[in-house]
């Protein structure tokens, strides 16, 4: 069975991004960036919200197309219409949970859980995360996506590794120690 890691930029304040999907005070080059480049390659399938992959329109991505075309993606939403020619499916949320289950068990590699933070807080609730991969940004935003929405309870984590950046930013892999 493969992990389900969420591994997302977080701000100090806890939030994934800023109000309107402002990700502009997390690093956009570095170590930490490099690091996070060389792990998205070792994914084998992004599962994000609607917000999440509709982000990439503003940066080019069209409607249907793959963010990471080397890997299998899934967008999870209630609304999302894409073309027949679609890069990604597109699951809704009914059923979420058995079939994100189903999907840890026929993975070829671990699963990326790229956002967003309703999703994750969804998937914390049922217990279908293993992992956090947290890039803490010594930034504030003050407002915008938490890391986790509605449902998430408390936790204590293990923490396996923790690597401190030169720029202030902490990268923090957790493991949480549940499993479906």
């Amino acid at each position: 069975m493969q992990d389900l890691i969420y591994d997302v930029a977080v701000s100090a304040d806890g939030f994934i991004c800023g109000a309107d999907g402002d990700v502009a005070l997390f690093p956009q080059e570095g170590a930490v960036v490099e690091d996070y480049l060389v792990r998205l390659r070792s994914y084998a399938v992004a599962l994000m919200g609607r917000r999440t992959y509709e982000f990439g329109y503003a940066h080019g991505l069209s409607p249907g197309r793959n963010p990471y075309p080397w890997m299998r993606s899934a967008v999870v939403s209630a609304t999302l219409h894409l073309p027949g020619d679609a890069e990604v499916e597109v699951w809704r949320p009914d059923g979420l949970a058995q079939r994100v289950a189903a999907l840890k068990h026929e993975a070829p590699g671990p699963v990326y859980l790229c956002g967003g933070g309703i999703l994750a807080g969804s998937l914390l609730a049922q217990g279908l995360i293993d992992r956090l991969r947290l890039k803490r940004a010594p930034v504030l935003y003050g407002a915008g996506v938490p890391l986790f929405g509605p449902g998430a309870g408390p936790l204590a984590p293990s923490l396996a590794a923790q690597v401190v950046h030169g720029d202030g930013v902490v990268f923090q892999d957790l493991r949480l120690g549940v499993a479906a």
